[in-house]
């Protein structure tokens, strides 16, 4: 079974995965990926008005497969007073 690696940014720092988890193939990699997303940003949010939150896939030979990210911005749509 291959072993994928998921490196992340948080909006802030950037984490990379040594452990790892053994998947059937890469397709699951990337449910994976994408779904560690909204839960990351549930985990920073509101933390200022914009955000970029992203997860890339490494294979075992340490090439990226896949990235995946998330982008949150607020704006006020007119001048408050």
């Amino acid at each position: 079974m291959p072993r994928y690696f998921f490196d992340v940014f948080d909006g802030e720092d950037i984490s990379r995965d040594e452990v790892g988890i053994d998947l059937d193939h890469e397709d699951m990699a990337a449910e994976h990926a994408v779904a560690a997303l909204p839960d990351m940003a549930h985990d920073e949010l509101p933390d200022g008005p914009q955000r970029d939150f992203w997860v890339k896939v490494r294979n075992g030979n340490g090439e990226y497969t896949f990235a995946a990210d998330l982008k949150f911005k607020a704006d006020w749509l007119k001048r408050r007073g």
